[in-house]
């Protein structure tokens, strides 16, 4: 869905381009393709939404946290299994 967005946002942008440069006509026959082209341009680049990106800061921000717990408890059981 993000690329979608993103694909209409360029489309946008260069048919703007072309109208201001009195080139209509060309942008007519460009847009035909245009879509497609960058759909599957913007889908090899492998990008992820923020919405996605903002999920996974969560979830490593807890995973951190989870680890330095863990890491404090592991060093809590090896001081007490060290012999005197």
């Amino acid at each position: 869905m993000a690329i979608d967005n993103l694909v209409q946002a360029v489309r946008e942008q260069v048919e703007a381009r072309f109208y201001q440069a009195g080139q209509g006509g060309a942008w007519q026959e460009l847009d035909r393709n245009l879509q497609a082209v960058l759909s599957e341009v913007f889908a090899k680049l492998d990008l992820v939404t923020r919405e996605e990106f903002d999920r996974q800061s969560v979830l490593l921000s807890e995973a951190r946290v989870k680890l330095q717990s863990l890491e404090s408890q592991l060093r809590d059981l090896e001081a007490r299994a060290k012999p005197v």
